[in-house]
């Protein structure tokens, strides 16, 4: 049972039947309801125990929100909330519930999510030109060196790109060969990071590994996963949709320094396409 009373379903409802109308979700079919909770949660939302209450998705969500625990029921708020902010983005409405982000991370505080204070600004440096272009040059010269040098290399690059974008990982780069490890805060969000410079595209064992790690941390972590050469077409298509997991590329790196382009800006669009099509990686040019 979720620590959500009464009086917090119903501020639930508020914020998921403003499309429609009571008993509805959003602007979800009954189709796309279930699909929603197949995938995100990896829930049968059609089982009787749901629907005692009434068959509606608005019934069945309450009865949902009653009977799971607090982080499942985190994770359902999360994902709710985040196709409610693609709905008004889409329509270009003025949300229409007052004071609905307060309200949307109270209840998520009451389920023992821990919110972040709201993301600082990045400094006055993450737009100087002069850096951005010695990053772009720092890139190229990676390409140049020779591959036993090549890790230590690319972890200098990544923390100067945290830090010039102000997400620098809460612990220190761990260098392993060619690995680096981290975890950052965008937007309230926690994301484990791991970054690959392999010869060739990683493949799905890598992908699964990582998802592993993200498997065995809370409810609400997401993972941010860079390959340098990039991701096998084959290995992307047995990782599969749905995953926690956004991936990211030394060519969208490339894309987002040419287009002045900020790190947070970059990550916030990888996600948001994932949110909508289920897929870990969309190239960063598709994007622009």
């Amino acid at each position: 049972m979720s620590s959500l009373r009464p009086l917090d379903i119903r501020t639930i409802d508020d914020l998921v039947d403003f499309v429609r109308g009571p008993g509805y979700v959003l602007d979800f079919s009954d189709r796309e309801f279930s699909h929603f909770f197949g995938s995100e949660l990896d829930i049968d939302i059609d089982l009787p125990i749901y629907s005692v209450d009434g068959g509606s998705k608005g019934k069945r969500l309450r009865k949902f929100f009653e009977l799971a625990d607090d982080p499942t029921a985190a994770r359902a708020l999360e994902a709710l909330w985040e196709n409610r902010e693609q709905i008004l983005e889409r329509t270009g409405e003025k949300d229409p519930i007052a004071r609905s982000e307060t309200r949307y991370r109270g209840l998520l505080e009451k389920l023992g999510r821990i919110q972040e204070a709201p993301t600082v600004p990045p400094p006055p440096q993450a737009q100087d030109p002069q850096k951005v272009s010695a990053l772009k040059a720092q890139v190229v010269m990676l390409t140049q060196i020779p591959s036993h040098e090549r890790g230590y290399a690319y972890e200098k690059f990544l923390v100067k790109l945290f830090d010039l974008y102000g997400l620098k990982p809460r612990e220190p780069f761990r260098n392993k060969g060619e690995q680096i490890d981290g975890s950052f805060v965008l937007d309230g969000e926690t994301y484990l990071f791991e970054a690959k410079w392999h010869t060739s595209p990683t493949g799905v064992s890598d992908l699964h590994t990582f998802e592993g790690k993200l498997s065995e941390k809370a409810a609400w972590v997401r993972g941010l996963f860079i390959s340098h050469n990039g991701f096998s077409s084959d290995g992307l298509y047995a990782f599969g949709k749905a995953k926690r997991t956004i991936c990211m590329t030394g060519l969208d790196l490339h894309d987002m320094l040419e287009n002045a382009m900020t790190l947070d800006e970059a990550i916030r669009r990888k996600v948001r396409r994932a949110a909508e099509n289920g897929f870990p990686h969309t190239p960063l040019r598709e994007l622009l």
